[in-house]
């Protein structure tokens, strides 16, 4: 049975022990496979076609929390203005009620003016103090009101203990004893420690939710780059449309200043765009006629008019936010360590909680024991400063910001696995074709000699010049797909070239195109083929013609000649070029331990000469390689004991790319290969594997240095609270400063 991801945001989660409560929920439904990610407080779900969002919303309803489904593109709100208004309220009631119960002086005045209103009213006082009823009174509306959606929630998950469970015990057991004890007289008010703890908390969220949004603002920022409406050309007018409307094929214009609403081809018109929200690319590129453009990039300084190639979720935006957001959503091997451990520690830490309130109600002052309020006191305090919410937060914050920082410098963590594997890798298989070299296929090289062209009638005489002819290859290859007669038609856009009506348009695969172009008072019969193809149909090439063919091929070109009535009159020949970084990069990984190796299927000539330019050894490379042996050759690399890395761009790399311990994919490559991916690279440099290499290992770094804090803040500060060295108060402030370090330090990635 098919299935499909989704996404739904999910509120209410207040620890990584929520995590596992709503996993638990959803393996209740037959085919569903669940992954929580407690950073970005979303759910991530592959299931069955035939199960209903509703079902499954359900589900998670029933485990106490709350959710909605999260359309494809769009970013769920990490900071709610809820967090806000709760921490206002907070403030509101709970600091008068800390400042009234812990400033002493101000007992004996605040007494005297309460019973002088209450004889006024002839109303009777209190038997105890009206400072203490005040200070209980202030923190009512806290307890109840504000901190309601802590207490339903522990109230829900009672058998499955959550961060909620420890704060709403601990709060309300101090303001029930605080009552208890100001009616009897029997002890000590802690007013001040239940509304302490709940002000620290509710604030400590609010800082985390600010906290959690500014390090998703990257995606957020490259979900809100879509553009909404596009101005496409309808019979020589303008006409505005919602981008939905728009379809392949379309052309439409782009002023300069305005976003490009779709990837494209640029038609008519000069200028730069920005690409580097999509890709990193931070210099701007210069465009013209035949160049292609990225959806959302931003438009310089020309209006150009563009032709849509791709639209919807198969553009370079939807691609790279879609694969953002299920990285966010995956969790790393280390996580699964953590979210077990969090598992326990609510149970564990609530029996020590219990256990300290006997431990000092029946022990210390030499057997005697310590008082009733004095025990419930050490207890609260262990309730309060346990908190494993750093724990959950360590991985996924940290993943969060590397994925968001990494998407906007075109670097795609699609697998959180990548982190714990970057920095093991010593051996990585390069593929050639787009992975060293550009893989854009170009006219390198084009011949028009006049000397074939006497073959031709005089009826041609007047359009035998290269604009002309160039106007036909154009007039042909737009309605080509091949990446050949794609780079002839850019070609030829370049040198000025206009689209005229064809006739009869036929494709053979493997051979060329063929069509009948009206350029008006002449329609040959134009053809565009391979030379043996153009061979069959043509009159004998003309010795121009030859020379330019044999050139290119001994150069390793693609060739494509040109003809018009059967007589061949131009050659274009078509290549791609090593990258500009290439031999910087195979250098910057040889210098961090890495051995690069050069497997591709293309002849042995080629291969050896791309190897001798970028740095890559002869005994590293392996040339006329298939599939298979691509795949052979990783599998032997990883049973001699290597962590092997393998970069590529196509199908035939894919399962090879898929048997690697870390596979990344140039973005410009296919989906399958982009699908296979660990790391996909949005950016045309291969330098770009380098600084993804480098971004997965800060990450890593500070995901240890995170859970570290974690558990040592815990190791440390229970048994401080436990030996009744902590109040309550300064608990719950340690408790939000421990998670608000965990957010701020992975802000630090780079």
């Amino acid at each position: 049975m098919a299935v499909e991801p989704r996404t739904f945001s999910v509120s209410g989660m207040t620890c990584s022990s929520c995590v596992n409560s709503i996993e638990k929920s959803l393996k209740d439904i037959d085919g569903v496979s669940a992954s929580v990610n407690f950073a970005t407080e979303t759910v991530h779900i592959l299931a069955p076609t035939d199960v209903k969002n509703s079902e499954i919303i359900k589900n998670i309803k029933s485990a106490g929390y709350s959710a909605t489904y999260v359309e494809n593109g769009a970013n769920p709100a990490l900071h709610s203005r809820k967090s806000g208004v709760a921490l206002f309220f907070a403030i509101l009631f709970a600091v008068p009620a800390i400042v009234i119960s812990m400033a002493q002086q101000w007992h004996q005045r605040i007494d005297e003016e309460i019973l002088r209103v209450l004889d006024s009213l002839n109303i009777l006082p209190p038997l105890y103090s009206p400072t203490a009823w005040l200070a209980i009174g202030l923190t009512a509306p806290l307890m109840i009101l504000v901190a309601l959606p802590i207490h339903r929630a522990a109230l829900r998950n009672i058998f499955h203990p959550t961060m909620d469970s420890l704060i709403s015990l601990g709060s309300l057991s101090a303001f029930g004893w605080s009552i208890y004890a100001n009616s009897t007289g029997t002890g000590d008010v802690y007013t001040e420690v239940a509304a302490g703890v709940l002000l620290f908390v509710i604030l400590g969220r609010h800082l985390e939710s600010r906290a959690k949004h500014r390090a998703s603002s990257a995606l957020a920022t490259l979900l809100a780059l879509g553009a909404k409406e596009v101005t496409v050309l309808r019979n020589g007018l303008e006409v505005i449309i919602p981008i939905s409307e728009l379809a392949i094929g379309d052309d439409f214009v782009v002023k300069p200043g305005a976003r490009i609403a779709t990837d494209g081809l640029v038609i008519s018109g000069v200028s730069s765009v920005n690409n580097s929200m999509i890709s990193g690319e931070s210099t701007p590129v210069e465009i013209s006629p035949g160049s292609r453009v990225i959806g959302a990039s931003l438009n310089n300084n020309g209006r150009i008019i563009v032709r849509a190639t791709r639209i919807g979720s198969d553009t370079e935006l939807s691609r790279i936010s879609s694969m953002v957001v299920q990285a966010q959503g995956a969790k790393a091997p280390i996580q699964r360590m953590a979210d077990r451990i969090a598992s326990i520690f609510v149970p564990v830490v609530t029996a020590l909680a219990i256990g300290t309130f006997f431990g000092w109600y029946y022990l210390g002052n030499e057997g005697a024991g310590h008082s009733v309020a004095q025990s419930i006191q050490v207890a609260i305090t262990v309730l309060v400063i346990a908190c494993p919410c750093a724990l959950g937060l360590a991985t996924p914050v940290a993943l969060l910001v590397a994925s968001g920082r990494g998407a906007a410098r075109g670097i795609v963590l699609r697998q959180p696995r990548v982190l714990e594997l970057a920095r093991k890798v010593d051996v990585v298989v390069l593929d050639k074709t787009g992975t060293l070299t550009t893989g854009v296929m170009k006219v390198l090289e084009s011949s028009i000699p006049t000397s074939a062209h006497k073959v031709l009638g005089s009826d041609f005489a007047g359009y035998l010049n290269e604009k002309t002819i160039l106007s036909t290859a154009l007039s042909l290859e737009l309605s080509n797909d091949h990446p050949v007669g794609q780079a002839i038609a850019s070609h030829a856009l370049s040198k000025g070239a206009s689209r005229n009506e064809v006739i009869d348009f036929e494709e053979t695969p493997g051979a060329g195109v063929a069509g009948r172009v009206l350029l008006g008072a002449i329609s040959p019969v134009v053809l565009i083929g391979t030379p043996k193809a153009i061979a069959h149909s043509a009159t004998e090439f003309d010795p121009a013609i030859k020379d330019a063919i044999t050139r290119s091929e001994e150069n390793g070109y693609t060739v494509a000649v040109l003809a018009w009535d059967g007589v061949a009159i131009a050659v274009f020949a078509i290549g791609d070029e090593v990258k500009g970084d290439a031999a910087a990069t195979v250098s910057a990984l040889i210098e961090s331990g890495i051995i690069p190796w050069l497997i591709t299927g293309d002849n042995e000539e080629s291969a050896g000469a791309i190897a001798r330019l970028v740095g890559i050894k002869g005994e590293h490379v392996i040339a006329r390689a298939l599939p298979e042996e691509k795949l052979a050759r990783v599998n032997a690399l990883k049973s001699s004991g290597h962590t092997v890395l393998m970069i590529g761009d196509g199908i035939n790399d894919a399962a090879a790319m898929a048997s690697a311990d870390l596979s990344m994919a140039m973005g410009t490559g296919t989906d399958t290969a982009i699908s296979t991916a660990d790391i996909t690279l949005m950016r045309p440099e291969l330098m770009s594997a380098v600084d993804a290499l480098k971004l997965s290992k800060r990450t890593l770094k500070t995901i240890k240095s995170n859970l570290g804090w974690a558990f040592t803040y815990n190791v440390i500060g229970l048994p401080i609270a436990a030996a009744g060295l902590l109040t309550p108060m300064y608990a719950a402030a340690a408790m939000a400063l421990s998670s608000l370090f965990v957010v701020t330090n992975s802000l630090r990635i780079k």
